[in-house]
């Protein structure tokens, strides 16, 4: 008789004996086990409290969703005037939303997708060389993972939805290795290997790449700790989320990483069963719908919810450890019954391996108001101003006629063809057709509705940050813009702009950037050869050769301490080139000036803001040119012989 696992009175499990797991610190996880029931319950009573509060916010972000689409729902009157003659205007949703949001968008990737996006300082001069190591090795991993698509991920949530979380994980991929074999043969005989001459190509299994990856976690499926604010969950006792895959995917990866288990027991799980009660997101915007029994979705395949969980908890009080003092641990709950991951973390940060970001936030509340909800109002008015135009045009172009169907020939009338023939019933021959069809007066009550929609705009604008400058849109006057006017403009809708972007870097750019250093530390376990370009190149040189172009990392080259370098969230707008230019020619003429500045440094600045993305690239091989101070008589002389001249000569 099967063990019936039943923490959800809703949802069953049969546990048809025992599959020969051996499970991680000693512990007995079999989903029969009285320790198995035991996490279950702990774990339960943690999502009651999180979804519960996380959920009450899905209206809101459904309102939203809809916002961003660029149409509405139509309902049953509305589908039968697009069938009977398609070109016909039905109402639509006015995509300002969407475009405020692009703005905002393209401002936080240009502020923080520039590479190297994570950027880090020795905090000795014996850590200097290893910090442009660490800082390489990160930066290959963020072109590998594709890391800004992740980062413009989690920019949207944090506008659409008010806040956004990342969860940066130590991945491994796996696959063939090409491997050179020379021929030949072991002999027993002989007790060694005896070579028969050539060699061959094999190909054996390897991990082929390791390093961080950035997992995206939908605000839909976020599980925060709804006792401490959203953008710091370093402070809850714990945080999780709801993956959505499959059974496939699962038992792939149990067989890759021994950290999960109890997959084998979910084989039999098919349709809603393996769906959590947790991912309670039914929305109608078309981003995440979900199949009921009736489809046929889920009847071959096999989704699985798995519901992953950092927790901060005493292991002897859940009894699955001796320790008496908190420590971190991962769970994961698969369809809400089966515990398939279960380990310490152990991490040297010794962090919830999650970052959010919230830069609307109040500073208290774990789910904030968003920069779209906040102006989600206007939205709703704006949509319906224009379309509640567009129904009352509809009406009017429709012909409005009272009838006398005892004078004329109705469907004469009804019908649409050009070139239209009415004709009259026989008892009104010869009587007049002035008396047998009246044309209703139509008053376009909604004619100042376009008008005020661009009011409504402008305030959006105005509310959200997207100013036209911002937009690339110029101001619309008659009169001319002056260039200071411009100047002025733009660099107060770029400050807007980048306070939220200095909030997301506090909030959770920082922590990230430490996080994706520590887990290269201690988790990289093969060499990685990386390029000598970039910020470092001068460094990298001087001290691996000047003629090296790549440069082979070892994990014990890493073992460096560091500080991360902050992004301010500034973006170069190039409005201030001119001054700094005139600046510099000012400083090159005097010599005492230049000896106090930096003039390549203050050359490079320039350069970044007149749009170069990286300068280094056009620094000669060997490094900068030692400045060499001579006496005044000797650089008389030299100008004398012409040997020299001053620097604002150089043409």
């Amino acid at each position: 008789m099967p063990y019936i696992l039943d923490p959800n009175p809703n949802s069953s499990i049969n546990v048809m004996g025992d599959l020969g797991y051996t499970y991680p610190n000693g512990l007995n996880l079999r989903p029969d086990g009285e320790l198995h029931k035991k996490i279950v319950t702990f774990l339960w009573g943690r999502l009651l409290e999180s979804s519960g509060e996380i959920s009450k916010r899905y209206e809101t972000w459904k309102k939203i969703d809809r916002s961003l689409t660029a149409f509405i729902p139509l309902n049953e009157a509305e589908e039968d005037v697009k069938e009977k003659d398609s070109r016909k205007a039905v109402p639509i949703v006015i995509p300002f939303s969407y475009a405020t949001l692009e703005t905002l968008l393209t401002y936080m990737m240009n502020a923080f997708t520039e590479y190297p996006i994570f950027r880090y300082d020795g905090v000795g001069p014996e850590d200097i060389v290893g910090a442009a190591l660490l800082e390489k090795i990160i930066e290959v991993q963020t072109i590998k993972a594709k890391m800004a698509l992740n980062l413009h991920t989690f920019f949207r949530d944090c506008f659409a939805y008010g806040f956004g979380a990342l969860a940066p994980v130590w991945s491994k991929t796996y696959g063939k290795k090409a491997v050179v074999q020379d021929n030949g043969w072991f002999s027993n005989m002989f007790g060694n290997f005896m070579g028969g001459g050539g060699q061959r190509v094999e190909f054996e299994d390897a991990v082929l790449y390791e390093g961080n990856i950035l997992r995206n976690i939908d605000p839909y499926h976020f599980l925060p700790d709804p006792t401490v604010p959203i953008h710091e969950p370093q402070k809850g006792e714990f945080v999780g989320w709801i993956d959505s895959t499959n059974y496939i995917k699962l038992l792939e990866t149990e067989k890759q990483d021994a950290s999960l288990f109890n997959v084998k027991y979910l084989k039999d799980i098919a349709g809603e069963a393996g769906y959590s009660q947790f991912n309670k997101e039914k929305s109608d915007s078309g981003r995440y719908d979900r199949y009921d029994s009736s489809n046929l979705v889920g009847q071959t395949t096999r989704p699985i919810d798995v519901i992953y969980m950092y927790v901060n908890l005493i292991p002897e009080e859940l009894g699955i450890g001796s320790g008496e003092y908190p420590e971190k641990w991962l769970f994961g709950l698969a369809a809400d019954k089966v515990v398939c991951v279960a380990k310490p973390m152990a991490l040297n940060h010794n962090m919830f391996p999650i970052v959010t970001g919230a830069p609307d936030s109040d500073g208290y509340s774990v789910s904030p108001v968003s920069r779209l909800e906040v102006v989600q109002g206007l939205q709703t008015t704006l949509d319906w101003m224009v379309n509640s135009h567009v129904t009352n045009v509809r009406k009017s172009i429709n012909d409005m006629l009272i009838v006398d169907p005892s004078l004329i020939n109705v469907p004469d009338l009804t019908d649409p063809a050009p070139g239209k023939l009415v004709r009259l019933r026989r008892a009104a021959w010869g009587k007049g057709v002035k008396d047998a069809v009246y044309q209703l007066q139509v008053n376009d009550v909604t004619k100042q509705h376009i008008q005020d929609s661009v009011y409504l705009t402008n305030l959006m604008k105005d509310v959200s940050g997207s100013a036209d400058i911002v937009m690339g849109i110029a101001r619309r006057t008659s009169e001319r813009v002056s260039a200071t006017e411009s100047r002025g403009t733009m660099s107060g809708a770029l400050s807007r702009l980048a306070k939220s972007a200095r909030l997301v870097s506090l909030q959770a750019i920082g922590d990230l950037s430490y996080m994706l250093a520590s887990h290269t530390q201690q988790l990289m376990s093969k060499n990685l050869y990386v390029t000598v370009s970039g910020r470092w190149q001068e460094l990298l040189m001087k001290e691996y050769g000047v003629d090296a172009n790549k440069v082979e990392v070892d994990p014990l080259k890493l073992a460096i301490d560091y500080d991360v370098v902050m992004k301010d969230g500034s973006v170069p707008d190039g409005s201030n080139v001119d001054g700094w230019l005139e600046v510099y020619q000012i400083m090159a003429q005097n010599p005492l000036v230049g000896q106090q500045f930096d003039m390549v440094r203050i050359f490079l600045h320039i350069a970044r803001l007149m749009g170069a993305k990286d300068v280094n690239e056009f620094v000669k091989k060997g490094g900068n040119i030692a400045p060499k101070v001579l006496p005044d008589e000797v650089v008389a002389e030299q100008v004398q012989a012409g040997n020299m001249i001053p620097i604002g000569e150089v043409g």
